[in-house]
């Protein structure tokens, strides 16, 4: 059959670059290089003014350093992902919501969002070891990343402090390091390490090393995941830093030889940031025996719509990428504007099911604020759509306690908006909602 081919196999390719002032006569060559990329990221306002010139007005410009002087997370964009934002209709760019606020969209905070909404410290057993599920942990090998997102769950830790945010610190050195192996190596119920930050882009290919045959050393540890949103932030680095590249391959070889999982977590929120070069990387991975799963923040004006949803999931099942979560915006401050209402998630995950096969389709999470971990949207025990109030339980995570969620408050109708502006209103609400969810019987 002929025809135009279909929409989510249509990748950006050529020098779209030459589009920002900054590297109109930048080479392909000096471009692809992933050395090239990190010492050209912008990471100030100022940075921004420079790489844009005269292509976007300066009214952008300060209503982009004024959002800043609000934000918790400082700003750290590749030259490839800054070309891949729309400059001509910045306002409603799905990637420029995601790494530029602009003051101008900002919007209050909801009164229950908190810095560490997901209390990730609560479960820390070591510094940047985090062990909340009973064979799982989370270690967060370091604080930096190659890009720095607005809607970050860690912004108590990630990145550099900002006016609003002075960060935990969370260093990479080696007795951080030996004390995450040895609480891992003490603990035999721990078979799924997940290794994030931060991001493992920045570590060093020997770090990757270590922390790979550190790991696949302890006999009970079975899975290791490398998580990381550097396929969208600079993916040359998988064609250009051969030694990092070497490294992950030679701890995925050698997990399998050891009957090991070692795969790579990507993170992708939008078609826009998956393209032929994206592609050559992940084709890379696949060659050499790399398993990617990736999954995706549900975001307003990013992804909330069917059709962008499904391109995305589609488009990533192209490139062997294979969905698997999209979450809930997390109750994080200083991103209202980004969020959507549990009921966006539940609509969405209908319409997507069904448009490609299952195991390449994401399952819609909640991650529990409190500390509950990953709930499925829908599996609510308590959801109050006019107050946006919705109640969780984890009893194999955390038996007997409930976590609350809550819709951004641009969703709610004006009344509902003006109850969680009163104490006491607000008490009543959380107070009736958990009642309602102890009175379901599941």
């Amino acid at each position: 059959m002929g025809g135009a081919a279909p929409a989510h196999t249509r990748l950006l390719d050529g020098p779209f670059w030459r589009g920002i002032p900054a590297y109109r006569d930048v080479d392909e060559g000096t471009f692809d290089d992933h050395a090239w990329q990190a010492r050209q990221a912008v990471t100030s306002v100022a940075g921004l003014r420079v790489a844009l010139g005269a292509r976007v007005s300066e009214a952008l410009l300060d209503d982009i350093e004024r959002g800043m002087t609000r934000a918790t997370m400082s700003v750290r964009v590749p030259p490839y992902l800054l070309s891949l934002i729309d400059w001509d209709e910045p306002l409603t760019d799905p990637l420029r919501r995601q790494f530029f606020p602009l003051a101008s969209q900002l919007l209050p905070d909801h009164p229950l969002l908190a810095l560490d909404s997901l209390h990730e410290q609560s479960d820390t057993v070591t510094p940047g070891l985090v062990h909340r599920y009973a064979d799982r942990v989370l270690f967060l090998a370091t604080a930096t990343c190659p890009v720095y997102c607005r809607f970050c769950t860690r912004s108590y830790a990630v990145g550099v402090d900002t006016p609003r945010v002075e960060k935990v610190r969370l260093r990479v050195r080696d007795d951080r390091f030996r004390q995450a192996f040895e609480y891992i190596a003490a603990n035999g119920t721990v078979e799924d390490v997940l290794v994030s930050g931060g991001d493992v882009w920045q570590l060093r290919a020997e770090q990757i090393t270590e922390i790979g045959e550190r790991l696949l050393a302890i006999p009970h540890v079975r899975r290791i995941r490398f998580a990381s949103r550097g396929l969208v932030a600079s993916p040359q680095k998988i064609l250009t830093d051969t030694a990092w590249t070497d490294a992950l391959c030679r701890v995925v070889d050698r997990g399998r030889a050891l009957h090991k999982e070692v795969v790579l977590h990507a993170h992708f929120n939008h078609p826009r940031e998956i393209t032929a070069v994206t592609r050559r990387a992940t084709d890379l991975l696949m060659e050499r025996g790399v398993f990617v799963r990736s999954q995706a923040v549900l975001q307003r004006g990013v992804n909330d719509d069917p059709e962008v949803m499904t391109t995305l999931v589609r488009r990533l099942g192209y490139i062997n990428a294979h969905a698997y979560y999209v979450y809930v915006h997390d109750l994080v401050r200083g991103v209202e504007d980004l969020r959507t209402s549990l009921d966006v998630a539940i609509r969405l995950e209908k319409h997507v099911r069904g448009v490609t096969a299952g195991f390449n389709t994401p399952v819609f999470v909640v991650d529990a604020p409190g500390g509950g971990g990953k709930r499925d949207a829908h599996s609510f025990e308590h959801y109050d759509r006019a107050n946006g109030l919705s109640v969780f339980v984890a009893p194999s995570v955390k038996p007997g306690a409930q976590f609350l969620y809550v819709d951004p408050l641009h969703s709610l109708a004006p009344a509902e908006r003006a109850r969680w502006d009163d104490p006491a209103e607000r008490e009543r609400m959380v107070a009736d909602a958990r009642a309602r969810a102890r009175d379901v019987v599941r």
